[in-house]
């Protein structure tokens, strides 16, 4: 299992607040880090990835402009804003592309910025924050949300005095994100939890650190055993990471064996219909609401889905029903029936989880299913294709150009 995907960009852009070398290992062979390489590498940075270490040496004066051509095609890369603004009290950050699963306003991220004590307006697509200095204040989130967490924890980190966030997110990867700033010289309490105690100091030092593994792409197997009545042993992520998924996957008949490296998931029969509810960490990942409904769509009995994190993701349902599943979406919830087997057809993904969803469904559907913009996938999985072949699916990827 390698790193998570949804740390290691966030530790990529802590690496521009200190001025050296900054090595990350474990990082993940998918398209978004070399994205993010791009990123750094447009504010001044050297960026060598090789295997799975992305080596970063920042400079005394990084540039605060992150371009507009990198920037757009991935979400993460609003991360550089906190560090951009600590280290050069001015930041020009083009507003984010990435998946096309709802809403995902910055209004937090700019809020949290002003009671630090900086200027933030969108100006011309762009996310512009600027602060003669930034001092400590009282700070609290009106939803956990991981993104504007992170940047604030990463602008707070370097300015003067205490900062408090609240509601703040609780994701292990925030955690693993506090590591490795306290590894930097950083002082934070409360990782892990939802106030974060962050007392400013002067200035960090290049550390090294590595990512802790991905418990979305190991929720993902898991998932994929249960779907396809298998049995999938995941190592390299921490078990408690992903301790409501399996609860999940045991309600559904799944076997569970937890070890220190890992977990184990055996289905011997067909799996038994669950109801899901997406929530903030610890609750069940929205990332993982796709795969939710791939199991609920061939499991006995019938599902409900629920999403309370991002609105537009249910679009995901209706290439499901291509694929012949029986199922109807009300506002934020998804009801479905559970079929015994899925029929093949050709769909469409529209994101990362999506992609890797439509996947695992076609894995459990009669006939060949063709699953197309399956670039979505590569950013989020590495080695997608080639670890399903090794577990004995019938799959192979196609340049349709």
């Amino acid at each position: 299992m390698g790193g998570a995907k949804n740390s290691v960009l966030k530790l990529m852009a802590a690496a521009l607040l200190a001025e050296g070398t900054t090595v990350i290992s474990n990082c993940p062979a998918i398209l978004d880090v070399p994205l993010m390489a791009d990123v750094l590498r447009g504010l001044g940075c050297e960026v060598v990835l090789d295997d799975d270490v992305a080596t970063i040496t920042t400079p005394a004066q990084p540039k605060y402009h992150a371009d507009f051509a990198a920037v757009r095609q991935f979400r993460a890369s609003v991360c550089v804003l906190g560090p951009l603004v600590a280290r050069c009290r001015r930041a020009v950050v083009a507003l984010p592309g990435g998946d096309a699963i709802g809403s995902r306003p910055l209004d937090m991220h700019q809020s949290g910025l002003r009671l630090l004590g900086a200027h933030s307006e969108i100006e011309h697509g762009c996310v512009v924050a600027e602060a003669d200095d930034l001092h400590g204040a009282n700070i609290r989130l009106a939803f956990p949300s991981v993104g504007a967490t992170e940047n604030i924890l990463m602008a707070s980190v370097l300015a003067k005095g205490d900062t408090v966030i609240d509601n703040a997110a609780r994701e292990p990867e925030i955690v693993d994100l506090c590591n490795m700033l306290t590894r930097m010289g950083a002082k934070i309490s409360g990782a892990g939890s939802t106030t974060l105690t962050i007392r400013g100091v002067d200035r960090l030092h290049p550390t090294s650190h590595r990512v802790i593994g991905d418990r979305i792409v190991a929720a993902t197997w898991g998932i994929a055993a249960a779907m396809s009545r298998g049995d999938v042993f995941v190592r390299g992520v921490n078990p408690n990471h992903v301790a409501l998924v399996l609860d999940k996957l045991r309600a559904a008949g799944s076997q569970i064996s937890i070890e220190a490296s890992g977990f184990r998931v055996v289905q011997a029969n067909r799996p038994q219909a669950v109801n899901f509810a997406t929530l903030p960490y610890p609750g069940f990942p929205t990332d993982l609401q796709p795969m939710a409904i791939g199991l609920a769509a061939i499991a006995e009995g019938t599902s409900m889905i629920t999403e309370n994190v991002f609105e537009a993701r249910f679009r995901f349902v209706e290439e499901m029903i291509r694929l012949g599943a029986d199922a109807r979406t009300d506002g934020h919830h998804a009801v479905v029936r559970g079929v015994p087997e899925l029929s093949s057809a050709p769909v469409w993904s529209s994101d990362i989880r999506a992609g890797a969803g439509l996947v695992l469904a076609g894995l459990v559907a009669d006939g060949v299913t063709e699953v197309h913009d399956v670039y979505h996938i590569d950013r989020g999985y590495p080695r997608f294709v080639e670890d399903l072949s090794d577990l004995g699916g019938d799959i192979r990827r196609v340049d349709s150009s």
